[in-house]
């Protein structure tokens, strides 16, 4: 028998008609948000399959801009979500579009933060309130905001894997799951780490002093 939490077993306190239309897209926005860096100014947001076609009516437009915003799934504001982008000047669009062979409660967002940096993130609900992330920009990954999570982009070379888990290893921070995705061998690689504790400042300071090391994101837990 798997993992389970309490998602699983009695699903979120929240606002809204549907835990994977609203819980659940409230969670995507707020990752997507995490996985940003940075507050959110612009951005599209592609809604496929179920969430396409009746999201609306569940007020998943809504909950994804919401979590966009860093709200939580029980925030009793969550239904005046446009009012409080507009007030942080945050624009967002919706597109329908066909993302494939995904989970049909699946979204595509194509963020900009206010510092200029951009991310693309796709990521389906699942049921429950619980989510998952599937893509962040071109690489494959699989993160479900339940563990504190580290985010590396890197060259594909040997021994950069080792040198980040010594690292981790030296700070006593033990490695829940590890997975390393890639476009090409040779060129660039995403690792993703999560974790059982908390990844500090001067950890992810060493790390970005590593050679051949172009981008570390902590991503703390939903």
């Amino acid at each position: 028998m798997g993992k389970s939490n309490v998602f699983d077993l009695l699903g979120p306190i929240m606002v809204g008609p549907s835990s994977s239309h609203t819980a659940g897209a409230v969670r995507l926005g707020g990752m997507a948000r995490k996985i940003l860096g940075d507050e959110p100014v612009e951005g599209t947001i592609f809604l496929h399959g179920s969430f396409a076609k009746t999201g609306k009516g569940h007020g998943t437009d809504l909950a994804l801009l919401a979590g966009l915003l860093g709200l939580l799934p029980d925030d009793e504001r969550i239904p005046d979500a446009r009012k409080l982008a507009k007030e942080r000047g945050l624009s967002v669009k919706y597109e329908i579009a066909d993302l494939g062979e995904v989970h049909p409660n699946t979204v595509k967002f194509d963020l900009v933060g206010r510092s200029g940096g951009q991310v693309q993130v796709v990521g389906s609900s699942v049921g429950g309130g619980t989510i998952v992330i599937h893509k962040i920009n071109d690489f494959q990954v699989e993160i479900r905001g339940d563990y504190p999570t580290l985010v590396i982009l890197h060259q594909d070379l040997p021994g950069l894997v080792a040198q980040v888990t010594l690292l981790l290893a030296t700070a006593q921070i033990n490695i829940a799951s590890m997975r390393v995705s890639r476009e090409k061998r040779g060129a660039q690689a995403l690792m993703i780490l999560e974790t059982d504790q908390a990844i500090n400042d001067a950890v992810l300071d060493l790390m970005r002093k590593l050679p051949k090391i172009e981008q570390v994101m902590a991503i703390e837990p939903l």
